[in-house]
């Protein structure tokens, strides 16, 4: 079982958080998020640290005290630092843009795939192969990354397609003659 909730979650120079009964609001240089807590757990403000505490012993209290701290923790991250997630693409003549408010995706079909860049994510291709999404929503970040290698998930054969940069493609073995 995980003890994720023992732990304070810090909050860095230049975050501001603001506590009010169960709705914990984070305001730094990214923009501002709050989370409204569940029930089972009560949130409490000392110094520059915020601690979760489940107010009762059962199951669903101590499931929610994890769960809240690492959600306060990406708010706390997300405002002050962002997150970014990296794809590629491998593949002969797959390649990104950005064009004005579109990220435009080549990627082996008769047409570009046409993505409309979301207001509260930066999307940029530094490289032809490369595309970058960053933010302050950890979860956003997440979820347009997905959507993204989803239209061509890489295929195990010779690897081609929208994969993580950090990502491993088990390889499978070709005919054998």
């Amino acid at each position: 079982m995980s003890r994720v909730g023992k732990y304070p979650v810090v909050v860095p120079p230049g975050v501001t958080v603001t506590v009010d009964s169960n709705v914990v609001a984070a305001k730094g240089k990214l923009g501002e998020m709050s989370y409204r807590c569940p029930d089972g757990v009560a949130v409490s403000m000392e110094g520059n640290e915020i601690w979760v505490k489940p107010v009762a012993k059962t199951k669903q209290a101590r499931m929610h005290w994890g769960t809240t701290r690492a959600q306060l923790n990406n708010v706390v991250q997300g405002v002050g630092e962002g997150f970014t997630k990296k794809l590629e693409l491998v593949g002969v003549g797959y390649k990104a843009q950005v064009q004005g408010q579109n990220l435009v995706l080549s990627l082996g079909y008769s047409h570009d795939v046409v993505y409309p860049i979301p207001a509260d994510l930066k999307i940029a291709a530094p490289a032809p192969t490369q595309v970058e999404i960053s933010g302050a929503s950890k979860q956003r970040v997440g979820q347009v990354a997905s959507e993204l290698r989803a239209y061509r998930p890489p295929e195990p054969y010779k690897g081609k397609g929208v994969k993580y940069a950090d990502e491993r493609i088990l390889r499978k073995e070709g005919k054998k003659k």
